[in-house]
């Protein structure tokens, strides 16, 4: 009897895994907060602004937002890429630090209440645990209750990201005027609208960005550096519930300085703002759009550039191999995908076991941009998923992770 019960332990993520709510399948996700850089005299500020408060954390994420979703600009003068780059990401790491973005990140995973106390609720729900099991593991301190937290950690609080988008609209001059300038402007724009830089001429290319604007951000991502001996120190000092509060405690969170944010790296993304012959949406509604989807492609780059951000998809289905991710999240032909089998160990540790790589199907890419089927030269498959080529013992809800 004991032996069926292990192995039941041990199938408990994979059953999970098998359950939806509103048809999604439940599944571990990384937790992301996201700010942008503050500059009300930028062009169409307010409606950028107002769209990014308003549109929500992509749903392959958790919603791990705080109160405070802007940061003021360092940079408000002409300079060179790298320069910027180098200015804005100072700026963002010491407002982070002077704001203890880290320490509230991580109250919030713990419900830390006004009087200092915590709970186990959100990592619970989060990560399929078993509440009333990891409050008596933070009680009694045993070997598989410890393993039990170390594996929330590892599964969830440390897999908590934080991104800073830097908006900025070009107007249709600045694109035109980049033709004076070898094109280099031009040519990044264009691959946007999906025109041959070999086929158009100058003049031509000019007319059509002469009715378009497109809208760059440059995107940093943080990475909550929680490990053992952070985890260690929080649940030995810091941690009380209702029924055991502790003033010398509340203090000691309060006056913690060991919770940090690393910085993990940047891209630049952009989206085409195009106001074609056959569109009737006003600017502001075609700002709205091209604000989303470089939100998109900007978290596509930083995945696709570093692996510690890289999210894990559950398979949709197997015949066809198929999981809800597509050109919003920046696939391309001939990507591939380990398929990972999540199980759990004796302790209650989470591992994952690759039972197969797979490869994106070229001829069947979900087009789940935002406001993709209001576009009339969209002819991507009118399927909701992106097929895959694989072959393997693969069951729905084993999970994919990018690998090339």
């Amino acid at each position: 009897m004991k032996h069926a019960f292990f192995l039941f332990l041990l199938f408990i993520p994979q059953i999970l895994l098998s359950q939806k709510i509103d048809g999604d399948l439940i599944y571990r996700r990384s937790s992301l907060y996201t700010l942008m850089i503050s500059e009300p005299t930028r062009e169409y500020s307010t409606e950028i602004k107002k769209t990014f408060i308003e549109f929500p954390i992509p749903d392959k994420f958790n919603n791990h937002l705080l109160q405070q979703r802007t940061i003021p600009n360092a940079v408000n003068f002409r300079i060179n890429k790298e320069e910027k780059t180098r200015i804005q990401q100072k700026n963002i790491s010491n407002y982070l630090k002077n704001n203890e973005i880290a320490k509230q990140l991580v109250a919030k995973w713990f419900n830390r209440t006004s009087q200092g106390t915590f709970n186990m609720q959100l990592v619970a729900e989060r990560g399929m645990y078993d509440a009333n099991e990891m409050d008596i593991a933070l009680a009694k301190s045993s070997k598989r209750g410890m393993a039990l937290l170390a594996d929330a950690g590892e599964e969830l609080i440390k897999n908590t990201f934080v991104i800073v988008n830097d908006f900025d609209y070009i107007s249709k001059e600045k694109v035109a005027n980049a033709a004076k300038t070898g094109l280099s402007l031009l040519k990044d724009v264009a691959e946007l609208a999906d025109i041959d830089m070999n086929t158009e001429t100058t003049d031509e290319l000019l007319t059509t960005f002469g009715k378009g604007y497109v809208i760059r951000t440059f995107s940093y991502l943080y990475q909550l550096d929680w490990n053992d001996s952070v985890a260690a120190v929080f649940y030995e000092q810091y941690w009380m519930d209702n029924q055991n509060f502790d003033a010398a405690k509340k203090e000691a969170f309060d006056n913690s300085d060991i919770f940090k944010l690393k910085f993990i790296g940047y891209e630049i993304a952009w989206a085409d703002l195009q106001s074609t012959s056959y569109t009737k949406k006003s600017e502001e509604e075609l700002i709205h759009r091209a604000t989303i989807r470089a939100m998109d492609a900007a978290i596509a780059k930083l995945q696709r550039k570093y692996e510690v951000f890289r999210t894990k998809t559950p398979l949709y289905s197997v015949n066809p191999l198929a999981a809800k991710i597509g050109l919003k999240e920046g696939l391309e032909k001939g990507d591939r995908f380990e398929v990972l089998e999540q199980v759990m160990d004796k302790d209650g540790r989470t591992r994952y076991k690759r039972k197969g790589i797979i490869k994106v199907d070229k001829n069947h890419i979900w087009d789940n941009r935002f406001m993709a089927n209001e576009d009339p030269k969209n002819t991507q498959s009118q399927l909701d998923f992106t097929v895959f080529k694989g072959s393997g013992k693969f069951y729905k809800g084993m999970l994919i992770r990018q690998i090339n």
